[in-house]
C-alpha cells in the first residue's frame, strides 16, 4: 500500500482511469459484437433479423413487471455508481496547517500557504533560481511538498539541486518536524531573452 505522503506528490486518478477503460473495453466489444453479427459472420440469418429480437421482446413481455423492476434497480445502481465516481473526482485536495500549540484558548497554528509562501521564498534564494512556487499537500501527520523553481539562463541544475536538497528542503523537514518529506521538484530552465529585429 502506498503511503498517504507518496500518494499526494501526485493526485491519483486510478480508479477514474480504470472506470473510464473498462467502458472503453465494453463499448468496444459491444462495436465489435455489433460489426460481426452484421457482416453475417455468425450467420446470414442473424445479420437479417432486427435489433430488437422478437423472441426478447416476447419474453419482456410475458415478465413486464420483473424486467421493470430490473431496469429500475439497474438504473438506480448505476445512478448511486456515477454519483459516487463524481464526488471521488471532485474532492477538494487536503493541505494541512500546522498547530503549534494545541491548548485551548491559546492555539497557534500555521495555515499551509504560509508554510508553502515560506518554502518558496527560501528558495528562491538560491542562487540561480528566479522564481519558485511550493505547495503542501497530504495530511498533518505525514505531509508532502510540490516545489516548482524556474531557473535563470545558463544556471548550472547540479548545483542548485545541491542547495534544494541540502538548504531549502532540510529547513523544510526542520519547521514541520518530521524526519521524510516527500517531495516533487518541477524546474523549467530559463530560456535566452528575445531580441528585437532593427
Amino acid at each position: 500500500m502506498t503511503p498517504p505522503s507518496v500518494a499526494a506528490l501526485a493526485r491519483s486518478y486510478r480508479a477514474e482511469r480504470v472506470l473510464t477503460g473498462l467502458v472503453g473495453l465494453l463499448a468496444l466489444a459491444a462495436g465489435a459484437l455489433a460489426l460481426v453479427v452484421g457482416q453475417g459472420w455468425l450467420g446470414s440469418f442473424r445479420a437479417l433479423r432486427p435489433v430488437l429480437d422478437p423472441i426478447a421482446v416476447e419474453r419482456l413481455t410475458a415478465w413486464q413487471t420483473t424486467a421493470r423492476v430490473g431496469a429500475v434497480v439497474l438504473g438506480v445502481v448505476l445512478l448511486v455508481l456515477g454519483v459516487l465516481i463524481a464526488l471521488r473526482a471532485l474532492r477538494p485536495e487536503r493541505h494541512p496547517d500546522l498547530a503549534l500549540d494545541d491548548e485551548p484558548g491559546r492555539g497557534l497554528v500555521v495555515t499551509s500557504g504560509a508554510i508553502a509562501a515560506a518554502i518558496a521564498a527560501d528558495a528562491e534564494r538560491v542562487d540561480g533560481v528566479s522564481r519558485a512556487r511550493a505547495t503542501v499537500v497530504g495530511e498533518v501527520s505525514a505531509p508532502a511538498l510540490r516545489l516548482s523553481v524556474w531557473l535563470h539562463e545558463g544556471t548550472r541544475l547540479k548545483q542548485v539541486w545541491r542547495e534544494l536538497d541540502e538548504s531549502v528542503l532540510r529547513r523544510a523537514r526542520e519547521s514541520l518536524g518530521v524526519d521524510a518529506l516527500p517531495t516533487a521538484v518541477r524546474v523549467e530552465l530559463g530560456s535566452g531573452e528575445r531580441q528585437r529585429v532593427r
